[in-house]
C-alpha cells in the first residue's frame, strides 16, 4: 500500500500525541512527585528548626514546662496537619501530637538513628516501622552548649503530597489535551495549505505524463507550493506550445518543401509531354532553377538554425567596421531599391565604429533585417540604419515605414517559420526563418535584439554589439 505524505505526517502526529502522554504519566509525574515533596520537607523543615531553636531549646534548659510546649506544638501540628515529635538521641519519646501527655509510660523508637537522612535533612518511609503508611519526616537537633540534646521530627503523610502531585497531574493532562487539540490546528493548516495544493500538483503531473500537456490546474498560493505549481503549469504549457510549434514547423517544412517540388514537377512533366512547347522551354527551366533555388535557400536556412541552436557553437570573433559593413550591405541592395522607388538612408555614428564579433554572422543578421525592411517598406519611401554608441556598447538600428507588425505578433516574430497574415499576402516566397536565425545569431553573441512596431506605421529593429578595445584592434 503506497504510504502518502498525509498518512506520514497524521501517523507523526498521533505519535507525538502518545510520547506526550507518556511523557506526563511517567516523566512529569515523577518530577512533580518529586517537586512537592521538596517543597513540602523544606517547609516543616523550618518549622521544625524554628521549634527546635525554641521551644524545644527552653523544654531541655528547663525555661519552659512540658505542657506549654505541648499546648504550643499541638496548635502548630493542626496548622502543618502533619505530626510532632520531641526525641531524645537515644529514640526515648519526649511528647508527641498524637497522644495527650504520659509521663509514666515510656515510648521508644526501636532502632532510632538519626543517620537514617544521610546526607539530606528528610526521609521517607514508616520511620523505623513507627507508621503503617508512608510518611515524610523531617529531623531537627536540638542543640544546648554546643551537645545534642534531642531532635523535633515532623511527620507529614505521602498520600497528602501525592493527592496533591495528581491534582496538578490532572492539570498537566488538561493542558495536554488542549494543546492537542489546539495543534490540530497545524493539521488543519497542513491540509489545506500543503497537502491538498500537493494533490492538485500531482494530478496535474499524471496528466501531464499522460500526454495531456493541455491540463490547467491552478494553486492559490503565494509560498513556495504556488511557486512550484506555477511553474509545473509554465512548464507545461511551453511544452505544448513546443509540441504545437513542431507539429507548425513539421507542417511549415512540408509545405515549403512540397510548393517548389510541385511546381518542378509540373513544369518538367509538361516540357516531356509537349504541353509546354520547345520555344517556351527556356522560360520555365529558368522558372524550375528559381524555384530550386528557393528550395536550397530553405535547406540553408535549416542548417543554419541547426547549427546555431547546437551547443559549443564556436564564434570566429574578430574585430571590424560596422559602419563599413552597413555601407556595404546596403550598397548590396541599390538594384531592389531602384526597382521599389526605396531609397536607404544611413546615420552613422563616426566614420569608423569597430565591434568585437563574428563577421560573417553580422553580415547575415544586416542582410536578413534589411531584406525585410525593403520588402514590407512602400514605394517611395526610406529605410534608415542608424548606429549609435552608448556604455560601451553599439546599438544598430534598422526602421523602416512600411507595413507594420499587429500587436499579438510581435512576441512570434522570432519564432521559426512564423508568419504574419500581413507578411503571407505581401511576400508568399519567405521561409520564414530570418529572423529566427537573426535572433540566435544575436544570443551566441550574448546580446540582445528588439522589436518596436506599429501596425500600418513600420517597424524597428535594433541589436547590440560589444565595442572593440582599444588593444583588440
Amino acid at each position: 500500500m503506497k504510504k502518502t505524505l498525509y498518512s506520514k505526517f497524521l501517523l507523526g502526529y498521533l505519535i507525538f500525541a502518545c510520547f506526550g502522554f507518556l511523557v506526563v504519566a511517567t516523566f512529569i509525574s515523577s518530577m512533580t512527585l518529586e517537586h512537592l515533596k521538596r517543597e513540602k520537607a523544606d517547609t516543616l523543615y523550618r518549622e521544625s528548626t524554628l521549634i527546635a531553636n525554641t521551644y524545644a531549646s527552653d523544654l531541655y534548659d528547663n525555661k519552659i514546662s512540658l505542657e506549654v510546649v505541648k499546648e504550643q506544638l499541638d496548635a502548630l501540628s493542626v496548622y502543618l496537619n502533619a505530626r510532632i515529635w520531641i526525641i531524645n538521641p537515644s529514640g526515648r519519646m519526649i511528647m508527641t501530637t498524637e497522644t495527650p501527655l504520659d509521663l509514666e509510660t515510656e515510648q521508644v523508637v526501636e532502632g532510632f538513628d538519626p543517620t537514617i537522612t544521610e546526607s539530606s535533612f528528610y526521609t521517607t518511609g514508616t520511620f523505623f516501622d513507627c507508621f503503617s503508611e508512608e510518611m515524610l519526616s523531617v529531623f531537627a537537633p536540638i542543640t544546648s552548649n554546643y551537645k545534642v540534646r534531642g531532635y523535633v521530627v515532623i511527620h507529614a503523610g505521602m498520600d497528602d503530597i501525592r493527592a496533591s502531585s495528581e491534582s496538578l497531574l490532572n492539570i498537566s493532562y488538561i493542558m495536554l489535551a488542549i494543546f492537542f487539540l489546539l495543534s490540530l490546528i497545524i493539521l488543519i493548516f497542513f491540509t489545506e495549505m500543503v497537502y491538498l495544493p500537493l494533490r492538485r500538483i500531482i494530478a496535474a503531473t499524471e496528466q501531464y505524463a499522460a500526454g495531456n500537456m493541455h491540463y490547467e490546474f491552478s494553486v492559490d498560493s503565494e509560498d513556495e507550493i504556488g511557486y512550484l505549481a506555477a511553474s509545473l503549469s509554465y512548464m507545461a504549457s511551453e511544452v505544448a506550445r513546443s509540441e504545437d510549434n513542431q507539429k507548425k514547423f513539421i507542417a511549415n517544412v512540408s509545405h515549403d518543401f512540397r510548393s517548389p517540388l510541385t511546381s518542378i514537377k509540373g513544369y518538367l512533366e509538361a516540357m516531356l509531354d509537349g504541353t509546354i512547347p520547345p520555344e517556351l522551354h527556356e522560360k520555365y527551366i529558368g522558372i524550375v532553377l528559381n524555384e530550386t533555388e528557393r528550395l536550397t535557400k530553405l535547406t540553408n536556412s535549416l542548417l543554419s538554425l541547426n547549427n546555431l541552436n547546437m551547443k559549443g557553437m564556436v564564434l570566429e570573433k574578430t574585430v571590424f567596421d560596422i559602419n563599413e559593413m552597413i555601407r556595404r550591405t546596403a550598397a548590396s541592395f541599390e538594384g531592389t531599391c531602384q526597382k521599389k522607388h526605396i531609397s536607404i538612408s544611413l546615420v552613422l555614428t563616426g566614420e569608423t565604429l569597430p565591434v568585437l564579433a563574428d563577421k560573417g554572422k553580422i553580415e547575415q543578421v544586416l542582410y536578413n533585417l534589411l531584406d525585410n525592411a525593403i520588402k514590407f517598406s512602400h514605394p517611395d519611401s526610406t529605410v534608415k540604419l542608424e548606429t549609435t554608441e552608448k556604455h560601451e556598447k553599439v546599438f544598430i538600428s534598422v526602421k523602416d515605414t512600411g507595413i507594420g507588425i499587429p500587436k499579438e505578433s510581435l512576441k512570434l516574430i522570432f519564432d521559426r517559420f512564423y508568419k504574419t497574415d500581413l507578411s503571407r499576402g505581401k511576400d508568399k516566397k519567405g521561409t520564414g526563418l530570418g529572423l529566427s536565425i537573426t535572433k540566435e545569431i544575436i544570443h551566441a553573441h550574448n546580446e540582445n535584439i528588439n522589436v518596436v512596431s506599429t501596425e500600418g506605421v513600420g517597424s524597428e529593429f535594433i541589436f547590440t554589439l560589444p565595442v572593440a578595445d582599444e588593444e583588440e584592434d
